[in-house]
């Protein structure tokens, strides 16, 4: 487990011989908000970075607060602010196919949207549910988007890599016959759902596309705005959970130092980190590489991106 000051160490010693193009979705917030925060500091603002989420105003401070390069500096750096719901899927497609149509060489794609939600399954215009949206398909469809621009920066020599950051070694054994919860919806099964499907996902895709990184992080108990106290459970206990928070947790500052390590250091294929960055070496429970259970994950993935593109 390295310790912050190696990880702080490492992410100081990136220092790119070509423009680095990064895009943190659900960057204008909690891990998101302070990865890009890390990567444009580390990079002195030489980078074209975007961000991509629902609040402009947000966005345009955080841009607004990042180094700027030299003026006289002659790199094509950019800092942008891309608006996207991400909780509606046609969205999601959306976006990041114009991102595509722009950006043919993308070195770095972090995606953290996402709520915390006790409350039973919340149906969105589209039909789905807005907690496996945000949490898995909504990533799923930024990654397919914009795997193209990921491979062409692998093959100019550069970093080309995905990270999802969500519940990696947290994803259980899932009802394979269920994908999508239809039929057996809790707050609990969502969440579990999502972890899992997205270490399905890494393994079957790194079987496809071997020279992208494509990791999954759990960036542990972390103070930030993601909590949603709208069930009347969630309401009464919240004193509680923000009490054990505030001790538990790490800021949102650490977490995206952490977190951009875990980005700035993947190697090609699929690996999951754990709240430090570093590697975890336990196997997840469906194995490692395609299987059975990744191939039906990502079928019904596909099933569902096409279904509302």
């Amino acid at each position: 487990m390295p310790s912050l000051a190696t990880v702080r160490l490492a992410n100081q010693s990136y220092a790119p011989d070509y423009l680095p193009v990064a895009i943190f979705v659900g960057g204008t917030s909690g891990i998101g908000r302070a990865t890009a925060e890390a990567f444009a500091r580390y990079t002195k603002g030489n980078a074209h970075i975007v961000l991509v989420g629902r609040n402009a105003a947000t966005a345009a401070a955080i841009l607004a607060a990042f180094p700027k390069p030299s003026p006289t500096t002659t790199s094509p750096w950019k800092h942008e602010f891309v608006e996207c719901d991400a909780s509606l899927l046609h969205n999601a497609q959306a976006t990041a196919a114009a991102l595509r149509g722009r950006l043919p060489r993308v070195n770095f794609l972090l995606v953290s949207a996402g709520y915390f939600s006790l409350a039973g399954r919340e149906d969105t215009a589209e039909g789905l549910d807005r907690k496996l949206v945000l949490s898995y398909y909504a990533r799923a469809a930024f990654l397919v988007g914009l795997l193209p621009s990921l491979e062409a920066a692998r093959a100019a020599g550069e970093p080309g890599g995905f990270l999802s950051v969500l519940g990696a070694g947290h994803g259980p054994r899932v009802d394979l016959q269920d994908l999508g919860l239809e039929k057996n919806y809790t707050a609990k099964a969502g969440m579990d759902a999502s972890a899992t499907y997205t270490d399905l996902m890494i393994e079957e895709l790194a079987s496809r596309h071997p020279s992208v990184a494509l990791t999954h992080i759990f960036p542990g108990f972390v103070d930030t705005p993601l909590f949603n106290f709208t069930h009347w459970a969630a309401r009464l206990a919240a004193p509680l959970i923000r009490t054990a928070l505030f001790f538990m947790s790490k800021s949102t500052a650490d977490a995206g130092e952490y977190t951009l390590y875990g980005l700035l250091g993947a190697e090609p294929g699929a690996q999951r980190r754990g709240e430090h960055g570093g590697e975890i070496t336990e196997v997840p429970v469906y194995g490692l590489g395609s299987s059975e259970a990744s191939r039906l994950v990502w079928v019904h993935t596909e099933e569902v991106l096409a279904a509302h593109a």
